[in-house]
């Protein structure tokens, strides 16, 4: 699903959550919540999927009149906190913060998982979409997408890019961008996005996918040169950086994402009353200040586009999957 057309629904997933809020006539819905609601973070504390929780959670907390509490269970690429969601009580006070690799690409890649993303979770709200960008170090004579293409097909053998890790929505990314510019390079796997960088602006390996947020610093500083972000539109943060669309691989479109989930079976006017919640806190002017900072995109959503997503999401990368032999245990 392409972003912007996620985004030109925005407003209508927040008018139509507000009112299932305002509505408040199922006996369930009125008593909910009556306790604390942990919100799980399948991911170290820090990264840009914790500070969207956090954010949304604290804000969630004043409007439910309860505490929203972010825990991290870190592990296994999300799998683990989101298996815990998944095995959860389906009553609404646990709740996910998933994201591509929990929803989408870990269900493709491993070769088992412990839940289903489709079946085994009630989806709330496509919360924020986060750009990824095309970085290189700047002794790397390209200067833009089509000179880096240039020097990959005159060179194959000779450039590697860096990621996160086997398997991460950067390393899709990159493989991504492989298969439609028609071009290779080796992919060297990190274990996080930080030493990776490091070894880019080190210009040990020249060229990296990385979220925009945290290459952003670098970007400004100039230790890293911004070639294109991933996302359909340009990046309001960045807007002299192009898309890798626009710079001639038209279609071609990456980005992070993060979105609430409750388990399978949570009743229907409790997921209305957490995704008005979460859409309401996203219209909060000092949520919006915040999200810019790291060039994050509010989305907000009804339950039933995110289910939509994460279908699309599936069928989308299951080719690149396939197509770069990417299995995992």
């Amino acid at each position: 699903m392409a972003l912007s057309n996620i985004v030109s629904r925005a407003s209508l997933a927040f008018g139509l959550g507000l009112l299932a809020a305002a509505a408040g006539t199922v006996a369930s819905a009125q008593s909910f919540p009556d306790r604390s609601i942990t919100m799980i973070v399948p991911f170290a504390a820090g990264g840009s999927t914790d500070v969207v929780a956090r954010i949304v959670a604290q804000k969630m907390s004043e409007d439910l009149g309860q505490q929203v509490i972010v825990q991290n269970v870190a592990g296994a690429g999300g799998n683990l906190g989101a298996d815990n969601v998944a095995r959860a009580e389906p009553d609404g006070y646990t709740i996910l913060m998933g994201t591509v690799a929990t929803h989408a690409l870990n269900p493709l890649i491993l070769k088992s998982t412990p839940y289903d993303a489709e079946k085994d979770f009630a989806p709330i709200s496509l919360l924020v979409v986060v750009p990824n960008v095309l970085v290189v170090n700047p002794e790397l004579p390209a200067k833009n997408v089509q000179e880096l293409i240039a020097l990959l097909k005159a060179d194959p053998d000779k450039y590697s890019y860096a990621s996160s890790g086997n398997g991460t929505p950067l390393h899709l990314s990159g493989e991504l961008f492989k298969s439609m510019a028609g071009v290779d390079m080796q992919h060297i796997p990190y274990k996080g996005a930080g030493p990776a960088l490091n070894d880019v602006i080190g210009n040990q390996v020249p060229i990296m996918f990385d979220n925009l947020p945290s290459s952003s610093s670098h970007i400004k500083a100039g230790t890293l040169r911004a070639l294109a972000v991933t996302t359909a539109e340009r990046a309001p943060s960045f807007p002299d950086v192009p898309t890798i669309a626009e710079s001639g691989i038209p279609g071609y479109e990456t980005y992070t994402w993060n979105a609430l989930f409750a388990p399978a079976k949570t009743p229907a006017d409790i997921v209305s009353r957490l995704n008005a919640s979460a859409n309401k806190a996203l219209i909060d002017p000092a949520v919006a200040g915040r999200m810019k900072e790291f060039s994050a995109t509010i989305v907000g959503s009804t339950p039933e586009e995110l289910g939509a997503h994460v279908k699309a999401e599936l069928a989308k990368w299951k080719p690149v999957v396939d197509g770069a032999h990417i299995q995992m245990e």
